[in-house]
């Protein structure tokens, strides 16, 4: 690729040089032309005549001159845009590789998710990671932004979780920490809103963190709750503090986690999906398999939108099965 690049920024020096090299021709032409006719400029009708002439050649060499250079300028713009578009699908199947190919389905909890980004590479990110000593890590985000300069800041946060999350840190300390990493290393204008869970199988426990997330959805037999607990969006201020929230998933629990891209899909009347129209909807097809509750909505948002979306579309839905030994307790919440 750097060959093609170098070669495409040489190519208006080539155009200026080719340009006054013609003009240069057509001007000696032209000079050539006046002087082999000026004994006849005396002489009215050879005058017009030699005149349309001269002037007519004249104008016919600067519109090829233009011509030409449009013609070179036009290859030029289709060599960079064929650039341009191999670099973002080769950046699209990096962002790509990044997310897990294979969720696990074990350890008293299974997961279905997808994102499907708005313009080619997405500022999106979710994560799931079974631990060796038998937790599992799972996480979404939403880069503040578009574009290459959102996937490399997802990127690194995705980078930045792993390595904490294998760490054994409290839910509220791997924010932290990712917070300050994300304050040192990008500007005042990038953040990203983060939920963070740990599931431990055998305390049949959900510890999170949300902070400054669209809320994830938990529905269960007769329950309805909203995972609120965190604090602000990650990197906006350096030292900030996190809470950890917990709650005890009995089996069939199902846990819906969506990006704004979901609930503010726009009808063409400006009118959004919104939180209740997919709570509503999940309500609907809660004992559905995962994949097709994830299917169900984003054909229900897309019907909504009618058309390309807008903003990245981030889903993922867990939900808890069965291990013996189960037990349910209510909400808890744990001390910063």
């Amino acid at each position: 690729m750097p060959p093609l690049a170098s070669g495409i920024e040489n190519r208006p020096y080539a155009f200026a040089l080719r340009d006054k090299l013609y003009v240069i021709g057509f001007l000696l032409g032209s000079g050539l032309l006046l002087f082999l006719g000026h004994n006849l400029l005396p002489q009215a009708r050879v005058l017009l005549t030699w005149g349309l002439s001269f002037g007519g050649a004249t104008a016919a060499a600067v519109l090829g001159v233009l011509l030409y250079r449009l013609q070179l300028q036009l290859k030029a713009s289709r060599h960079e845009l064929a650039r341009r578009e191999v670099e973002l699908r080769i950046a699209n199947e990096v962002q790509q590789a990044l997310f897990p190919h294979h969720l696990p389905s074990d350890g008293g909890i299974e997961f279905s998710a997808i994102c499907v980004p708005s313009s080619g590479i997405s500022g999106d990110y979710y994560d799931v990671l079974k631990l060796p000593d038998g937790r599992t890590i799972f996480a979404i985000a939403d880069i503040s932004g578009k574009g290459v300069s959102a996937a490399i800041i997802m990127a690194n946060v995705q980078a930045m979780l792993r390595v904490l999350a294998a760490s054994a840190l409290e839910p509220r300390e791997v924010c932290r920490k990712l917070n300050d990493h994300l304050y040192e290393v990008t500007d005042a204008s990038k953040f990203a809103t983060f939920f963070y869970a740990e599931w431990n199988p055998s305390e049949r426990r959900l510890r999170y963190v949300n902070a400054g997330h669209n809320a994830p959805l938990l529905l269960g037999d007769g329950r309805q709750e909203r995972l609120e607990v965190g604090g602000m969006p990650l990197g906006m201020f350096l030292a900030a503090e996190f809470r950890t929230g917990a709650v005890c998933l009995k089996p069939g629990d199902t846990l819906v986690l969506y990006s704004d891209g979901i609930t503010e899909a726009a009808s063409k009347a400006g009118e959004e999906f919104g939180e209740e129209r997919l709570e509503g909807l999940v309500k609907s097809l809660c004992g559905r398999p995962l994949a097709e509750i994830q299917e169900n909505i984003l054909t229900r948002v897309r019907q909504w939108s009618a058309g390309v979306p807008e903003d990245d579309m981030t889903l993922m839905i867990a939900r808890a099965t069965t291990l013996p030994g189960d037990r349910h307790s209510t909400v808890q919440q744990e001390g910063t």
